[in-house]
């Protein structure tokens, strides 16, 4: 049994090829396919150059086992997860290795409601099927795979958070770092009020820039620079698969996770006064 060590607690992340290739991208295919027992999956990837050959293997993978792939592209994370809920599918794998350096990559698992699937709920199993790399006869028909583009359908589900009459013409400084951000906010522009400030906004797999991690505090400056030359409102950043997103105020004063997660709890405690909100003790 071979050891694959790109699995971690929430992931699989790795040196390319050294800990992840096209061979364990298809066993980790065929071992999600035979511990999440799918019908469909949504498998999309981003914009790194390892993408699309580890993507190819993965679904090769799930279709050998007979499961029926959504071909929904490149994206981000955040559009796998869509797809997978909003067309009612049994999962979807993302390809990426979000902030980390362009000689990674890896993927993120998700089941039926976009739950994701982390090592206490079902990743080591995943892992332990893909190390066995023992799969059973071939299934008696293979998978289809159907290339979707799920993009329409996210940009309405994202404008229907707002009430896009009571927004404020602010000027934006946006910060893509090279990453999957930029053309969702591309497409998002003509239906809002906002004067977007473009920084590192085309998709680059090799970072030309570095790597998109506003967690690095070195990494902030370019952005903080930028908003205070433009005279902005504010500022947005984003890591490579647009997972997670980054405020800076006016000032630019990097906003710490914590608060945004207040704000958009009283949003939603406004609109659903009797929802409870789920975070960390």
């Amino acid at each position: 049994m071979n050891k694959i060590n790109c699995f971690k607690a929430y992931d699989v992340r790795g040196r390319v090829p050294e800990e992840i290739d096209e061979d364990i991208a298809y066993r980790i295919g065929r071992g999600y396919a035979a511990f999440v027992k799918p019908r469909t999956v949504a498998v999309g990837h981003d914009i790194r150059a390892s993408s699309p050959p580890l993507t190819a293997a993965l679904v090769k993978g799930l279709t050998d086992a007979g499961v029926d792939v959504l071909d929904i592209g490149v994206g981000g994370t955040e559009l796998a997860y869509f797809a997978t809920f909003s067309r009612k599918l049994d999962g979807g794998i993302m390809v990426t290795a979000s902030h980390n350096p362009p000689n990674y990559n890896g993927m993120k698992f998700v089941r039926e409601g976009s739950r994701p699937i982390s090592a206490d709920t079902g990743l080591k199993d995943i892992q332990a099927l893909a190390e066995r790399n023992v799969f059973g006869p071939p299934v008696a028909a293979r998978g289809t795979v159907r290339q979707v583009d799920v993009k329409p359908d996210y940009i309405e589900h994202l404008l229907s958070y707002v009430d896009r009459r009571s927004l404020a013409p602010l000027k934006i400084v946006v910060n893509a770092g090279n990453g999957g951000a930029g053309p969702i906010v591309d497409l998002l522009e003509p239906h809002l009020p906002f004067r977007f400030i473009k920084v590192f906004h085309e998709p680059d797999g090799s970072f030309p820039n570095g790597v998109p991690n506003p967690m690095i505090e070195e990494n902030r400056a370019v952005t903080i620079e930028r908003l205070r030359a433009e005279r902005a409102d504010l500022a947005l950043a984003w890591d490579g698969d647009y997972d997670r997103c980054f405020f800076f105020d006016e000032q630019g004063v990097f906003i710490e996770g914590y608060y945004i997660v207040g704000l958009l709890a009283q949003n939603f405690l406004a609109k659903t006064p009797a929802a409870r909100i789920v975070g960390p003790s």
